[in-house]
């Protein structure tokens, strides 16, 4: 009876050769390692955070009067509601912990070397786009750190030149965070993962187009695939359920790490938090806001510490591939980077008083020094194999080595 259901639809439209084609027959390296299963962890997270917030939807009232009692409605007295919201707010943070190691396995490998260019700008885009649903849906429970978070945001874009106080205008539809303010985020945030998931598409087609990248860095012969399914199916499935085992014991133990204590107190324009913080996965940008005196130029930095990974195509352009596998000081870099990330947040959590005024700012500039450094480190590296008499153009070598006999004969496979 199966065969005779899909039999009839693939009359009528491809579903069997798509599945084959794009799932369980597509071609992948087989030295994939586990770093590789935060893509598929991602595509999940998504789901779950659609899924939790569509049956949010049905229960919350987009309405400065009603917003946060909907919230604790939602929480009291909704059937299962408390473990929809805790689901979803846990998810939120989960979402942007999968992102960021996902994309820190990109750089640490260096997979937005060509061809994958238009993959790599992809996927910046949807980082752009899942930021922007996060900072909409943080101002939906209508608490104090929402309300004065989204206050202070919508402020920086007044710095816009000549247009600034129509765009911030244009953003609140009012003179201040208010009702309408909360109905068009809450519209927009309903609608943005919908685009989220036809952005997921497409970076989905440049993946397959170019094929999946691997530790290695270069592209293999088709007798070093395999089949993605059953080996990479399994392969996530256990990835899944580890990542499962971590999430659902935030959700059911510890709920409330991820949710601001001011955000159990309803929005109160008249009384501001003593140290207002965006979430912490925004806390090394707002780090960089505030470590330049200018209100303007922190906002450029701000926006620039985002889009600034675009170039990394072109920064990055040497021969060497793998990334930091084969390269010390791109290594070396790679680490430091991710460090000074990690001291961006944690001055961004903090007050900015005393020494952390200018430890921020050094860790800003150390930030964007990383990028300006890329292309002489690209220089210096193959300098470094000259002066030691190997090739520099080791893509071209791996792919004119001899067969994978010979190599194993030798002892010396690569």
């Amino acid at each position: 009876m199966v065969n005779r259901v899909l039999g009839w639809i693939d009359q009528r439209f491809p579903l069997t050769p798509f599945i084959k084609h794009e799932l369980t027959d597509y071609p992948t390296p087989r030295n994939l390692s586990y770093w590789w299963n935060f893509g598929f962890l991602a595509g999940f997270v998504l789901v779950l955070q659609l899924a939790t917030g569509i049956f949010l939807a049905m229960y919350y009232k987009p309405d400065v009067n009603l917003a946060f009692d909907s919230v604790q409605h939602i929480m009291r007295d909704v059937n299962y509601g408390w473990l929809l919201r805790y689901i979803h707010s846990t998810g939120a943070s989960a979402f942007f912990v999968v992102i960021y190691i996902h994309m820190s396995r990109t750089l640490y490998y260096a997979s937005y070397h060509k061809p994958r260019e238009l993959m790599w700008w992809t996927g910046q885009g949807l980082m752009l786009m899942i930021m922007a649903t996060a900072f909409m849906g943080y101002l939906l429970p209508w608490g104090q750190m929402s309300y004065w978070g989204a206050q202070v945001i919508t402020n920086l874009f007044g710095v816009t030149p000549f247009v600034g106080d129509k765009v911030v205008l244009w953003l609140r539809g009012d003179f201040s965070v208010g009702d309408a303010t909360l109905t068009r985020f809450f519209a927009l945030h309903y609608l943005f993962p919908f685009l989220i998931f036809a952005v997921v598409g497409i970076h989905l087609v440049a993946l397959h187009t170019v094929k999946s990248s691997n530790p290695s860095g270069i592209s293999l012969a088709a007798k070093d695939n395999i089949p993605f399914h059953p080996y990479f199916t399994i392969k996530d499935l256990f990835g899944l359920g580890v990542y499962l085992i971590i999430f659902c014991t935030f959700v059911f133990f510890i709920p409330g790490t991820f949710i601001e204590a001011a955000n159990n107190i309803p929005a109160n324009p008249l009384v501001t938090p003593a140290h207002i913080e965006p979430e912490w996965y925004f806390l090394p940008f707002y780090a960089i806001l505030r470590s330049i005196p200018d209100m303007l130029g922190g906002v450029v930095a701000m926006a620039l510490s985002v889009l600034i990974f675009a170039v990394l195509p072109f920064a990055d352009r040497t021969n060497i591939p793998g990334g930091a596998r084969y390269r010390p000081i791109y290594r070396a870099v790679f680490f430091v980077f991710i460090a000074d990330v990690f001291l961006l947040g944690y001055v961004g959590s903090q007050a900015p008083t005393g020494y952390l005024v200018p430890i921020g700012q050094v860790a800003t500039f150390l930030y964007f020094a990383t990028f300006f450094l890329l292309p002489f480190i690209s220089k210096w590296e193959e300098r470094w194999m000259r002066a030691r008499g190997l090739p520099t153009d080791l893509i071209a070598l791996f792919q004119q080595r001899p067969p994978r006999e010979k190599w194993l004969h030798q002892g010396d496979a690569p």
